[in-house]
C-alpha cells in the first residue's frame, strides 16, 4: 500500500499530514505512525495528522503524536493543517474545523504561509511552587529563568514531566526568559519526549502566564523560540484569557508517498 503525505512545519515543528477525506479514518496502526514519524527509519516528524471529512466543520484534525499515541491539541499542528487545506482547495482565507479540543477558527494568508489560529479561551491558572501550570487545550508547566540558552533543557523538562505530580499524564514543560520586547521560550513535549523547536499550545500558555503581571486589555505578545517567532494576542479581562490567536508561519516543506 501506498500513503500519499506532505510535510509541512510550524516555527520548526514539524508534521506529517495526510489527506483521508475519501474514506473513513478507522483501524489507525499506532506503531507504523511512530515508524513514520522516526527520523531514522520513517519521514521525520513532531507528529502525524489526518484531514478527514466533518459533517458540520470544513474538515477535522485527528492528531497523533511522534510516539505513535492520539495526542492532545497541537496549535502549531492546528496552524499547518490549516495551511495543508488550503493547499488541497478545501477552504480558502478562512476556515472553521473540529480539533480534539473543541471547534477552532482560523484566517490564512493568499500566499498560504501564515496562519491566525484562534485557540480555545483559558479561565484557570493554577500554581506548582513558583511554576504556573494551565490547560491551552494541552496541558502546559511555565517556569521563568534566567539565562535559558544555556540550559539543558531535555534533562530539566524531562525531569518535571516525570515527576510524581505528572508522570501518570504527562505535562509539557515551557521555560521563558523576559527580554524586554519579546518571550524566549524552549518546550520540552509529552509524546515527543524530547524538546522540539516550538510548541503552539505551549507558547500560549507562557504568554497568559507572563500576561498576568499585566494590566487588562488586548495583549500582543512576540515569542521566539527555536525555530523563529511566532505571535500571541488574547483579551485579557483580568481573570479571564478570551479572543486569543496564535500567529505564526506555516510552510509546506515537500510532499512525498511511501510505501507501507
Amino acid at each position: 500500500m501506498n500513503i500519499k503525505f506532505s510535510k509541512y512545519q510550524g516555527a520548526g515543528n514539524d508534521f506529517i499530514l495526510i489527506d483521508h477525506t475519501m474514506s473513513p479514518l478507522k483501524n489507525i496502526d499506532n506503531e507504523l505512525i511512530a515508524k513514520l514519524c522516526n527520523r531514522r527509519f520513517g519521514i521525520g516528524g513532531d507528529g502525524l495528522m489526518f484531514l478527514t471529512k466533518h459533517a458540520d466543520y470544513d474538515f477535522e484534525m485527528v492528531y497523533y503524536n511522534a510516539d505513535g499515541n492520539v495526542g492532545s491539541m497541537c496549535g502549531n499542528g492546528g496552524r499547518c493543517i490549516v495551511a495543508f487545506a488550503k493547499h488541497l482547495g478545501i477552504i480558502d482565507s478562512e476556515t472553521n474545523f473540529l480539533a480534539v479540543d473543541g471547534p477552532h477558527y482560523a484566517k490564512i494568508t493568499a500566499e498560504g504561509n501564515w496562519v491566525e489560529l484562534q485557540m480555545i479561551d483559558v479561565a484557570t491558572i493554577t500554581k506548582d511552587g513558583e511554576a504556573f501550570v494551565l490547560n491551552t487545550g494541552s496541558p502546559h508547566y511555565v517556569e521563568k529563568v534566567q539565562n535559558l540558552a544555556e540550559l539543558d533543557v531535555f534533562t530539566t523538562g524531562k525531569a518535571i514531566r516525570n515527576n510524581a505530580t505528572y508522570q501518570q499524564n504527562g505535562i509539557n514543560v515551557n521555560f521563558v526568559e523576559d527580554k524586554g520586547d519579546h518571550l524566549f521560550v524552549r518546550t520540552f513535549e509529552r509524546g515527543v519526549e524530547d524538546e522540539t523547536y516550538a510548541c503552539g499550545t505551549g507558547v500560549t500558555a507562557v504568554a497568559m502566564a507572563m500576561a498576568q503581571q499585566k494590566e487588562a486589555g488586548h495583549i500582543q505578545t512576540p515569542i521566539e523560540v527555536l525555530g523563529g517567532k511566532l505571535q500571541i494576542n488574547f483579551d485579557y479581562d483580568g481573570s479571564k484569557f478570551t479572543n486569543v490567536f496564535l500567529c505564526g508561519p506555516a510552510e509546506r516543506v515537500f510532499d512525498g508517498e511511501l510505501e507501507v
